[in-house]
């Protein structure tokens, strides 16, 4: 495999490539530096709302010309916000690239906003949150990161009902104006690629696109480490959060490989223990969740009501116990899966223009497999029970939905 190529713009704006000259297809994503983070306080989900509203027509296309050009290259798509980045993604034939290429960059620079067209478009943003009232194990999961992370960084980028109802095509457009822009942006490109024309292309199309001043929001307070949703159900959904360290730290994968003896698989720790031997809930796991500057471990457990208070005490059990250490056992069982992800991603030029965004992203340089699997295979049980005791799961925060509330011993 050749090396990944990296090319920064003057305005800012970075591009990076994995060639793949094995694979016929190419792949591209998008992350631009416009995530929730941005949104006020009265208008939580207007990212989201600015990003639906961008796919209603950009450049010389309408709306439906948008879809039926992608379609007619076999372009497959995706968009979605979070709370750094309002990302886009395509996957293609590496042929049909250069021409989607050209229609994103016409998303990303001249998108139509249409003003008849904000009320269908808020209604796609509030039928995604009537599901989320639909799904109280999703709900639980928004409001734990709300508690867990300080202000504004653990906000829901699907927004609140209220806010959303009271959004305007200005506040659409006045988000647009200010944070979609080159400097931040980064293009990721994966796949049978020609790098040069690629490079050449990415410049004629948004070199002359002008940076703009944007600073992120400080840090603000956290919500409560223990709170309760009531909920009338049958069912009891627990969220539980405690720190840890972000993707760009030394520690990372030290860290990371605790969380997957907890959580991964069958064999892990929370399904044996919590689910497997003890019967108590339907549904338990653990995953690493990291932002830039800061990360947390999120676990999910479903539970009927009337075993919840046992389903959280052994789930916490089980955290508290990971600072005692993994077993080597536990450690093969964790590589070999990894390994096979690794596998598979190496297979996929959509994932790995994924990785290589997220990457310059949050280190500023692009890891290659070969990288990520000597990383992996570095990891011991030594290393990892050093890392685990001075840095035991601690500090956590609980969330619950149900009938009733739960407690948590000191």
């Amino acid at each position: 495999m050749d090396s990944i190529l990296s090319h920064q713009f003057d305005n800012g704006l970075s591009l990076v490539a994995e060639p793949m000259p094995s694979l016929e297809s190419a792949a591209m994503t998008i992350l631009v530096p416009a995530g929730a983070v941005h949104d006020s306080t009265d208008k939580c989900g207007l990212a989201t709302l600015a990003c639906e509203m961008m796919l209603r027509g950009c450049g010389p296309r309408s709306s439906r010309e948008f879809i039926t050009d992608l379609e007619n290259l076999g372009v497959q798509r995706g968009e979605s916000v979070g709370i750094s980045h309002a990302s886009f993604g395509a996957a293609t034939l590496s042929k049909n690239l250069p021409a989607a290429i050209k229609i994103f960059a016409d998303l990303l620079r001249r998108p139509h906003l249409p003003a008849d067209q904000l009320d269908a478009g808020r209604l796609v943003v509030l039928q995604e949150l009537s599901a989320i009232d639909d799904d109280p194990s999703h709900k639980v999961m928004l409001e734990l990161k709300r508690h867990h992370y300080p202000d504004p960084w653990g906000r829901p980028s699907e927004g609140e009902k209220p806010a959303v109802e009271s959004m305007t095509i200005d506040d659409v457009r006045a988000h647009y104006q200010h944070f979609f822009r080159p400097n931040g942006t980064i293009i990721g490109v994966a796949g049978r690629i020609n790098w040069p024309a690629l490079r050449d292309q990415i410049g004629e199309l948004f070199a002359d696109w002008k940076p703009i001043a944007a600073e992120l929001p400080a840090a603000g307070a956290t919500g409560k480490q223990l709170e309760h949703f009531p909920h009338e159900s049958n069912q009891t959904q627990i969220g539980i959060a405690y720190p840890t360290v972000p993707y760009r730290h030394a520690d990372y994968f030290r860290a990371s490989g605790a969380v997957g003896v907890l959580s991964g698989g069958m064999s892990s720790r929370l399904f044996t223990e919590v689910r497997e031997k003890r019967g108590l809930c339907y549904s338990v796991y653990a995953s690493y969740h990291t932002q830039r500057e800061r990360a947390c471990v999120l676990c999910y457990a479903g539970s009927s009501s009337d075993r919840a208070q046992e389903t959280l005490d052994v789930t916490l059990g089980e955290l508290q116990r990971l600072a005692n250490g993994i077993e080597a056992a536990e450690l093969a069982r964790l590589k070999a899966r990894v390994k096979s992800s690794l596998i598979m991603q190496g297979e996929s030029s959509a994932a790995r223009s994924g990785a290589v965004a997220r990457d310059w992203y949050h280190l500023g340089r692009p890891r290659t497999l070969e990288e990520l699997g000597k990383l992996v295979d570095e990891l011991t049980v030594e290393s990892i029970n050093e890392y685990l005791r001075a840095n035991p799961p601690q500090n956590f925060t609980v969330v619950t939905l149900g009938p009733a509330a739960l407690s948590v011993s000191a």
